[in-house]
């Protein structure tokens, strides 16, 4: 409890971190802003013409908002992933880059971690609301009705982000191959998760397999086991479907934000007392 008082306390710190970092991320640049949709919009126009136009990568249209743009398809996986892996890659880096800081004054050191998914949910933020624009324009005004729904699970991802995230930047300091092993493994996350591709392809290979080893274990089970492929279907459901998302799904968000948050948390407060000896 003294712990989250000092952090409580170390409020206004936590903002002021996060403006500097929002405030130079696009400093002395012509675009600005808008270079935070440069990524997504270029890793959809690649993934469009691959899996769409070659590989005929197609799915159900949205249920029931009547959509069947593979564009827009994709993008409303592709943002939450964006900001998921960002968010992952900027707060494991958060505590080695402010040794400088670390090491002179005394604030709990989980201000830094958390002001750098802060920073990445303000760009999250920008590129929602670019998507729910053309949801808009495409779809008619149906998504405005589920904006609070996906307000609510952008918090929730935001904190699955965070806990995953203060493992990374403890782990990150003790062996500064963390962020070279993440970079890859972040690779082939997303391709386990379906953002590029219908779920519905790897329901169809499993169901050939059938069992594993003889168990009843397939591998829908195991794939349905990411994370991240609830996430993805929570904000499908809500934003290109237009429906509420399936209630195992959402449920599953919330569980792992609590688990990954509180076992982060844990893990941070326990190692944070010796980061500046080790920097």
């Amino acid at each position: 409890m003294q712990y989250l008082r000092d952090l409580a306390s170390a409020r206004e710190l936590l903002a002021n971190l996060t403006l500097r970092d929002i405030r130079g991320q696009y400093k002395r640049t012509i675009l600005g802003r808008l270079w935070s949709l440069v990524s997504p919009l270029s890793s959809m126009l690649v993934y469009s013409f691959v899996f769409y136009f070659l590989l005929r990568a197609e799915p159900d249209p949205g249920d029931p908002s009547g959509l069947h743009i593979f564009a827009v398809w994709l993008l409303c996986g592709l943002l939450p992933w964006s900001f998921f892996s960002g968010a992952l890659s900027a707060s494991m880096n958060s505590i080695v880059g402010g040794a400088s800081l670390i090491t002179k004054v005394y604030f709990p050191r989980v201000v830094l971690p958390i002001s750098s998914v802060l920073t990445m949910g303000y760009n999250w933020l920008f590129e929602m609301g670019v998507l729910v624009i053309v949801l808009c324009a495409v779809g008619g005004w149906g998504v405005i009705l589920w904006l609070p729904l996906v307000a609510v699970f952008m918090v929730v991802l935001a904190a699955f982000a965070t806990g995953v995230g203060l493992i990374l930047a403890i782990a990150n300091v003790y062996f500064r191959d963390t962020q070279h092993l993440v970079s890859i493994l972040l690779q082939i996350w997303m391709y386990l998760t379906p953002i590029i591709y219908p779920p519905s392809l790897v329901e169809v290979q499993s169901d050939k397999l059938g069992g594993l080893l003889g168990t009843d274990i397939t591998v829908m089970n195991i794939y349905e086991s990411n994370p991240m492929f609830h996430f993805v279907s929570v904000f499908r459901n809500l934003m290109y479907d237009q429906r509420w998302p399936d209630p195992a799904d959402a449920l599953a968000c919330v569980a792992w934000a609590l688990v990954a948050l509180v076992g982060g948390f844990l893990m941070f407060t326990r190692k944070e007392k010796r980061l500046a000896e080790i920097l």
